[in-house]
């Protein structure tokens, strides 16, 4: 595969003053989103309000508007009543009519427990790293189509956000073309990022093949059916499956389980920043590349 200079993946990345400590913008929300004080980001803490505020922030210094979406489940463990929050920010497209985009990543992880910080660096403040990152770009070069950018809450206790948000969309289901979600984005020894999507959706593989012969990073395709078991079909392991079990075509990027998943040691100090930042690059060249084809992407599939 095609690969390029750190300071080349920077420049593509940011859209501003890249801060010299982090090596470009992407790195420095993730170091971020990962800090202590951010207390593992559990869904309904003080931690996942600041990490929201955060966030919000972000969106807005690209000139979004930003709206929340409040939802709440009881908690089967304990019977407690807990609130979560979706953040939802909309670029309209340039063309009348056609279908939307749905670019998601969940904010939430872990928490502290028995206190001791879960600060998911990787899972997943790398993958709204990359949802910023898609917000500037295409703020910077409008899309065709109507873009939402929707950083999710809940992801850790059940797909709780993007269930919420399905269930009252802001535009109808049907209007949704796909779902792009990011969860993981950052580690992987071999400089392997995955995409699932292409076995049930052929008219994506055709793109996503396409996509992997000029990324910067080693793009595979694959966990995405049953074939090596039910454990690595990832269709419904992160918030794309409340989209699926919708019936809204969806494609996902993501890194292999590491030895730092869902530890306390998944800290922004062990982020690789080259093979993140190719990641990044990636995904926002992916949304890129959807929102250019979705028209004929929709009549391939019939929708």
């Amino acid at each position: 595969m095609r690969r390029i200079a750190f300071a080349t993946l920077a420049a593509l990345l940011l859209c501003g003053p890249a801060p010299a400590a982090t090596g470009g913008r992407a790195l420095d929300d993730v170091r971020v989103l990962s800090a202590d004080d951010m207390g593992g980001r559990g869904i309904g803490t003080e931690g996942s309000a600041r990490a929201r505020a955060y966030i919000e922030g972000r969106l807005r210094e690209t000139g979004l508007a930003v709206t929340e979406q409040p939802f709440v489940f009881t908690r089967k463990a304990d019977g407690k009543e807990v609130r979560g929050v979706n953040l939802i920010a909309r670029i309209d497209g340039t063309r009348a009519g056609g279908k939307a985009i749905v670019v998601s990543a969940h904010y939430d992880h872990l928490g502290t427990r028995g206190g001791v910080i879960f600060n998911g660096a990787d899972d997943n403040a790398s993958g709204v790293a990359a949802l910023l990152a898609v917000a500037e770009a295409f703020q910077t070069a409008p899309p065709a189509h109507t873009l939402f950018l929707v950083a999710l809450d809940g992801e850790e206790v059940g797909l709780r956000g993007a269930r919420a948000f399905v269930d009252a969309p802001p535009v109808p289901l049907a209007d949704i073309g796909l779902n792009v979600n990011f969860d993981m984005l950052s580690k992987n020894a071999r400089g392997e990022l995955y995409v699932s999507g292409g076995a049930p959706f052929p008219w994506l593989r055709t793109r996503l093949e396409r996509l992997a012969g000029t990324a910067p990073v080693t793009l595979k395709l694959g966990h995405d059916t049953d074939a090596d078991g039910l454990q690595n079909n990832w269709t419904s392991q992160s918030d794309q499956g409340a989209f699926a079990a919708r019936g809204v075509p969806w494609v996902y990027f993501g890194v292999e389980d590491h030895s730092e998943y869902h530890l306390p040691t998944d800290d922004f100090a062990t982020v690789p920043p080259v093979f993140f930042l190719g990641a990044v690059t990636t995904v926002v060249a992916a949304c890129r590349l959807f929102d250019e084809e979705l028209d004929a992407m929709m009549s391939e599939a019939g929708r």
